[in-house]
């Protein structure tokens, strides 16, 4: 088994539930934050060699095991799977142990039967990517960790994050389902926006998309951020019609050209559907845009709607 290096007296054993890229990265930052290492449990074989390779050495034992031995207890399961898996060791919690799960969507609820024999039920969520490779270690010491708890627990749930690296923030039970869906809503998204993005790009050059659109994407992200929608430029904020309505004009060629009708919803095969889905994408967000610009003072009423009118007229390719 790991031996822990601190000098400081030794802290609660730990046990991981679940070792996929979550659970391999925080079994290693406990490890290194001084946590003596009871096992985790690795069923699949990925998950079998992720803790060859990131925590050698380290027992392999069953859920049973690691709930009835570890002072605290970190289930890395999936967010579906928590209650059950919860459940099913119903009868190895005990008072005092510390459970903790990584759901960004659920609080401490989903830690009830836990709860029921006297544990301590946390929810910390790390507001992060991760890949599954050392460089995740490295990059929660620089997180957010969203943290539930029951009432008074608040600062045990804060001092795990600390040995963690991060910084925690707290967010009410009723507020997680919420608080997640904004992430999804960014981190998801984005992601489908790039990629339709890029699609765009090398339909109109042979230049690296990336090269073209991180520069701008850093920018952009950096403004909103810091300023909300005040930091929007472009035709939109400034009310150019004709811009718009070129805009437009490129999508339907666009999708045209991919087996795709615009303004009679047709697609004809995957690529014509995509094609479809990015003008849809394009054309909601602009219209949510000029709602948004209009609102925050940068164009008037009248030159919103007709913005919204620009990108609902039927354009023939």
């Amino acid at each position: 088994m790991m031996e822990h290096m601190s000098s400081q007296p030794e802290p609660v054993a730990f046990g991981v539930i679940g070792l996929g890229r979550v659970g391999g990265a925080v079994a290693r930052a406990l490890f290194e934050a001084g946590h003596p290492a009871l096992g985790v449990s690795a069923r699949s074989q990925a998950a079998k060699d992720r803790a060859d390779v990131r925590l050698p050495g380290l027992p392999v034992l069953e859920p049973a095991q690691i709930a009835e031995q570890a002072g605290l207890v970190w289930l890395t399961v999936p967010d579906d799977a928590i209650e059950a898996v919860t459940e099913e060791l119903a009868g190895y919690w005990r008072p005092g142990q510390i459970v903790v799960h990584t759901s960004g969507a659920k609080g401490v609820a989903a830690l009830d039967k836990a709860s029921a024999n006297g544990a301590i039920g946390l929810a910390i969520h790390p507001v992060m990517t991760f890949t599954g490779t050392s460089l995740d270690v490295a990059a929660m010491r620089q997180a957010p960790f969203a943290v539930t708890t029951p009432p008074g627990f608040e600062p045990i749930a804060m001092a795990l994050v600390q040995e963690l690296g991060g910084h925690g923030f707290y967010v009410s039970e009723a507020d997680r389902p919420l608080y997640h869906t904004a992430l999804a809503h960014l981190s998801n998204h984005l992601v489908t926006l790039v990629d339709q993005v890029r699609s765009l790009i090398q339909a109109a050059t042979s230049e690296d998309p990336a090269l073209i659109l991180e520069p701008l994407a850093k920018a952009s992200l950096h403004g909103a951020l810091s300023n909300g929608i005040v930091a929007l430029t472009g035709p939109i904020s400034r009310g150019d019609l004709a811009t718009v309505r070129l805009h437009r004009e490129a999508l339907v060629r666009f999708a045209a050209s991919r087996g795709a009708l615009v303004d009679g919803a047709m697609a004809l095969d995957p690529s014509g559907a995509a094609a479809l889905d990015l003008v849809n994408t394009y054309l909601e967000l602009a219209k949510t845009t000029a709602r948004a610009a209009e609102r925050a003072g940068r164009i008037e009423h009248q030159v919103a709607q007709a913005i919204e009118a620009a990108l609902t007229k039927s354009t023939k390719p």
